[in-house]
């Protein structure tokens, strides 16, 4: 997912994939290009598509992938819209696609983009910089009840209240305007066992605004229902996750897609009409190994699940 960083899980997605040379790919999350390179690699007379909304990362992977030609096409895009975003390069179905969830390294690693809360920045967040709302929208516009709930529901946090009430009194003062403003609101609401705790006071926060600004979760639903759909039989669907939240939407969306049927138990005849369209081929998520989070911590919390198009 990165140029110039390890891309995350990256032996296990190229094996997930099974990748047929003459086969048609989708890397919908390119990043710096690292996962699209061994795609790439692998391909004779196939192709590759790869799609990223931040068109930082469509320059610098297309300048990466340039040596693979006519094999790989870069999209600026978001991955919701993976229909249409094929449908105008003529292509139906597809062989493979691997879906990088999260922020990539180099977007942590720009302070300027404001993802991170280890580098004071202003309060941007957008993966794609032409869209309007940026997360000093959220912090200083959206009613204390949203900005609630999008850090309870998108963030997982459990002060919630109290870190978007200190935010609205804060604002009334004047606006939010760095990552470092909005930590110190963050800490100043929690209790003081809760700075205590290992992980950083404001992650659960940063998490929670970054993916409203990027409407995340709403992205990744369509996406899984479009992927599923568009793969042929026995095409490959791997999806990386770095938190809980994202883990659960895929797991979920696998699971429903395995099922089929959603009749119920003492129907004698299925009059539903969905069918079984995917399968899991590992019944738990696959994790780094020991080597890889020793050579990049940043994978720690990386998730992989694949499925298989039936």
């Amino acid at each position: 997912m990165e140029y110039g960083h390890a891309p995350v899980l990256l032996n296990e997605c190229i094996e997930g994939l099974q990748i047929k040379p003459d086969g048609i790919y989708v890397d919908g999350t390119l990043g710096r290009g690292g996962h699209s390179v061994e795609i790439a690699k692998r391909l004779t007379t196939g192709r590759l598509i790869g799609i990223d909304r931040d068109m930082t990362a469509i320059r610098e992977a297309g300048e990466r992938l340039a040596p693979y030609g006519d094999r790989f096409t870069a999209v600026h895009g978001n991955f919701s819209e993976l229909r249409e975003l094929l449908a105008g390069l003529g292509i139906e179905k597809a062989d493979g696609m691997l879906f990088d969830l999260g922020v990539s390294s180099p977007q942590l690693d720009d302070s300027e983009r404001g993802f991170s809360y280890m580098n004071d920045a202003p309060l941007d967040m957008r993966m794609d910089k032409s869209q309007g709302l940026t997360a000093w929208n959220v912090v200083n516009e959206w009613p204390e009840d949203e900005l609630r709930r999008a850090l309870f529901e998108y963030g997982e946090e459990r002060y919630s209240h109290r870190i978007a009430a200190e935010i609205v009194k804060r604002r009334e003062r004047g606006p939010i305007n760095t990552t470092f403003e909005l930590v110190d609101a963050v800490k100043s609401a929690m209790p003081a066992a809760a700075l205590r705790e290992k992980q950083h006071p404001a992650k659960r926060t940063f998490q929670g605004i970054r993916i409203a600004v990027n409407d995340e979760l709403n992205s990744i639903a369509l996406m899984l229902g479009d992927a599923a759909n568009m793969l042929n039989p026995g095409g490959r669907l791997c999806v990386i996750s770095f938190h809980s939240l994202e883990d659960r939407l895929v797991k979920n969306a696998i699971h429903a897609r395995e099922k089929g049927c959603t009749c119920p138990p003492d129907f004698p005849v299925c009059v539903c009409g969905f069918r079984q369209t995917l399968r899991s081929v590992s019944r738990k998520p696959i994790t780094p190994e020991k080597d890889e989070l020793e050579s990049n911590p940043r994978s720690r919390s990386a998730k992989l699940r694949v499925a298989e198009r039936v």
